[in-house]
């Protein structure tokens, strides 16, 4: 049955009030801001218990009222929030890099270049790791497809947004609980990401790795500006300023994003003709069919940026407005998610969801303890927590970790961690390969792309140990940005 207009209007007017009802009960309940949840979480969370998988259920167990038999959540309602991920996660990817400066790949380099190899040692890890325990366990004892694989990757390092963005791919593929499976892993990473890196600063202070200055509370600082937009991190005049007399600077941004999106699907469309008129065709290797729109909304958006760049327009771009935009976006899809994320296909396949959890989180906490300070010259863990808490499903939990381990960002390593997403999230963490994994591994099976990763990985754990590590006589002043070495003062950094 079609979906109604007046459906998807009363689908995000429940967003709404889940999200207002979301952010009062982040404000009263402390628990929830010592966890740093996002509203959106909590009002995904709320979704999902007055709808039909949990009130639902209890009122047909109990033989209650038939009214609240589908839970307070009507079915049309499901129908849209199912569908939204899917196509707002190209608006979130679309949004990344409009209004950020781009500057060249070798002054990336040189600022972002350890966290650039620390980051991507640990993603591609994760494909190591749950590749290799879908092969050992998931498939053999569980029947579940080779897939699997690709879910830590998928809920851990993409996080929510990604998850539900691939919905379509994995149903695509055969394998639709997988959706359900990336949704409960960002879930969990999002919550061990805090509490675990949280554990971190504080044996890092005890230890003296990490070096707090006298800036009051550092998690009561971190806490406060989670408030702000953690992800800003090139802020940007112009637009802001601008006169809304002809037409509200928010609906130009809109179409700002607008025309990134335009640009990926005629890239991928592109691509898509490539791939059919010569590797792909006479059931030939068909890859980039199976790619869904935002890695390359994503490209458009750095294309579309380049453009303002070399023409002197980039000050028509507001980065707060398009923050807004993605930000809200993002915030929607975390709901809708959640709220449809299916319990029967997570109850079902519970020991894989489990044993994937503990997998992954066993590597990301291993890798950042063993890889951190070999990779990092200097400020290792005050800089490497960032990488540590977007491999735990999002950038804004990295971002906080850092803010708490070094509140006036001595390190330097903000900056530099805005910059190595330059040359880490087009390709991981939600970019042209994490949309791929999937249909790669369902048509080069799991051993090929087990042995590939297996590659990168030890490639950028080389690059990082030999190129950037405290025996390469690399310093924080190579690579800092601003100036921002560290205080000779200060203690000496282990």
């Amino acid at each position: 049955m079609p979906i109604a207009v007046v459906d998807v209007f009363t689908a995000l007017l429940v967003i709404g009030l889940l999200l207002v009802a979301a952010k009062w009960l982040r404000v009263k309940l402390p628990i929830f801001q010592r966890l740093f949840l996002p509203a959106s979480v909590i009002g995904g969370a709320l979704g999902m218990l007055i709808g039909p998988q949990v009130l639902g259920n209890l009122v047909r167990a109990l033989d209650g009222p038939e009214v609240l038999a589908e839970g307070l959540i009507p079915p049309a309602v499901l129908e849209v929030w199912s569908e939204l991920p899917v196509l707002l996660i190209s608006v979130v990817f679309a949004a990344l890099f409009i209004g950020k400066q781009i500057p060249g790949i070798g002054t990336i380099w040189q600022i972002a270049g350890p966290q650039v190899a620390l980051g991507q040692s640990i993603a591609w890890g994760q494909y190591v790791v749950g590749l290799s325990v879908g092969l050992l366990i998931l498939t053999p004892v569980f029947g579940l497809p080779p897939l699997a694989g690709a879910l830590l990757e998928i809920g851990f390092e993409g996080g929510h947004g990604t998850a539900a963005g691939l919905s379509d791919t994995f149903e695509e593929f055969g394998f639709a609980e997988g959706t359900d499976l990336a949704l409960g892993l960002a879930t969990i990473g999002l919550l061990a990401g805090v509490l675990i890196g949280t554990l971190i600063v504080n044996w890092g202070v005890r230890t003296d790795r990490i070096m707090l200055g006298a800036d009051g509370d550092p998690v009561t600082n971190a806490r406060e500006a989670t408030d702000d937009d953690l992800d800003d991190l090139d802020d940007r005049e112009g637009a802001r300023n601008a006169s809304p007399s002809s037409t509200d600077p928010l609906s130009v941004h809109i179409g700002y994003v607008a025309i990134a999106i335009s640009v990926g699907w005629l890239l991928l469309e592109a691509l898509e003709a490539l791939e059919l008129a010569t590797w792909g065709g006479d059931d030939g290797l068909e890859l980039l069919v199976h790619l869904p729109l935002f890695p390359m909304a994503m490209l458009g958006g750095v294309l579309l940026q380049l453009v303002l760049d070399r023409t002197g327009r980039q000050a028509l771009v507001d980065r707060h407005l398009i923050n807004r935009l993605s930000g809200s976006a993002l915030d929607l899809i975390i709901v809708a998610a959640l709220a449809t994320l299916s319990l029967e296909a997570l109850g079902g396949n519970l020991g894989p969801f489990l044993i994937l959890a503990v997998a992954g989180i066993t590597w990301n906490v291993g890798a950042f303890l063993l890889l951190a300070p070999r990779i990092i010259p200097e400020y290792a863990y005050e800089r490497g927590l960032g990488d540590f808490g977007q491999s735990m499903g999002m950038t804004v939990t990295g971002l906080l970790l850092m803010r708490i381990a070094d509140p006036p960002n001595r390190s330097g390593g903000l900056e530099a961690f805005g910059y190595k997403q330059l040359l880490f999230e087009p390709v991981v963490g939600g970019g042209l390969f994490t949309a791929a994994s999937v249909p790669l591994i369902a048509q080069l099976g799991a051993v090929p792309v087990l042995i590939g990763t297996a590659v990168l990985m030890v490639f950028w754990v080389l690059v990082g140990i030999r190129r950037f590590g405290p025996g390469t006589g690399t310093t924080e002043a190579d690579h800092a940005p601003s100036g921002r070495a560290q205080d000779p003062s200060s203690p000496p950094r282990r």
